[in-house]
């Protein structure tokens, strides 16, 4: 399960799956590979973060625990 750190992640993740639909995740991961091209290692983080998180976002089966 990845893990998320703030309510921004889940903001930036939806945004992502708004503008490219089902590309989402490679934009994402396109993301992720400019901010490490550009040594940003905490931008790099957050969109690697992102792009599991719309991953788990598109499934329609539940995962983890259910409360």
């Amino acid at each position: 399960m990845p893990y998320v750190s703030n309510r921004k992640s889940f903001e930036d993740a939806q945004t992502l799956i708004d503008l490219h639909g089902d590309n989402a995740g490679f934009e994402a991961a396109a993301r992720a590979d400019r901010s490490r091209d550009l040594g940003n290692h905490i931008h790099f983080c957050h969109w690697r973060q992102i792009e599991r998180l719309i991953i788990l976002l598109s499934i329609d089966e539940v995962v983890g625990t259910v409360h």
